[in-house]
């Protein structure tokens, strides 16, 4: 046996000469494995820029130095890359999304809080967006709550003062334009905090923000929409 069984630190031979090389090379791999985070899982091509210790995970499709090792995270150690295979049940953080993420043995799922033996789960997601708004009375932010999701809030800041001839606004969706919040500030760092009563929705479900007393004329929001979704088992 050369490597550990879990996270697959090398492991000091009998009267090994240079056991300094070894020995850095375990704390390496657990100084990037601990408490892992991943600064993507999206990139295919490694960066140009980056840090000693650094992880990704390897998507489908990578390149270069990452080609052939789709599904592995890669640390950039030593000037290099270093390859080693996540185990189901591991979790990471990751940078570019700010999901907490869980492994089940064949793949990453995003926001996962359980896996059950057959592959079912739940998971909670939190998925942001800047919307830009144009002039008009109302503002359709491209944010979508995903089918069969149960929804818990939004919240959000305005990031670019909201403009236009509206006093306030509301925040909502097509079923009901108040559903998380109304009388909405429109001045820099105003924020939104809009729990919902949890409830499902059967279609992706779209935020709109509405004006009050006129229409709006620009602006920016930055909006989080949270919500829970299941994972079915998998299949025999």
């Amino acid at each position: 046996m050369t490597d550990t069984t879990n996270l697959t630190l090398p492991l000091l031979a009998a009267s090994q000469a240079q056991k300094h090389v070894t020995v850095n090379e375990a704390l390496t791999r657990l100084d990037g494995v601990v408490q892992l985070r991943l600064r993507s899982r999206s990139l295919t091509t490694p960066p140009g820029a980056v840090l000693d210790g650094e992880c990704f995970g390897v998507p489908p499709g990578a390149v270069n130095d990452w080609a052939g090792h789709e599904g592995e995270i890669a640390q950039y150690t030593g000037g290099g890359w270093a390859f080693f295979a996540p185990q189901r049940g591991w979790r990471a953080f990751v940078d570019d999304t700010g999901s907490c993420d869980l492994h089940d043995g064949s793949d990453w799922r995003a926001g996962g809080l359980s896996l059950s033996p057959g592959g079912g789960g739940l998971a909670a997601r939190s998925i942001e967006a800047d919307v830009v708004i144009g002039a008009g009375s109302t503002v359709a932010s491209g944010l979508l709550f995903p089918a069969r999701s149960i929804v818990l809030g939004v919240t959000g800041r305005v990031t670019d003062a909201i403009s236009g001839a509206l006093t306030d606004w509301r925040l909502g969706d097509a079923s009901s334009d108040d559903r998380y919040g109304n009388g909405l500030g429109k001045a820099l760092n105003s924020w939104i905090s809009g729990p919902a009563n949890p409830f499902v929705v059967w279609a992706d479900t779209e935020l709109i923000l509405t004006g009050n007393g006129g229409d709006f004329a620009g602006g920016t929001v930055k909006l989080v929409a949270h919500y829970l979704s299941f994972a079915i088992p998998d299949p025999a």
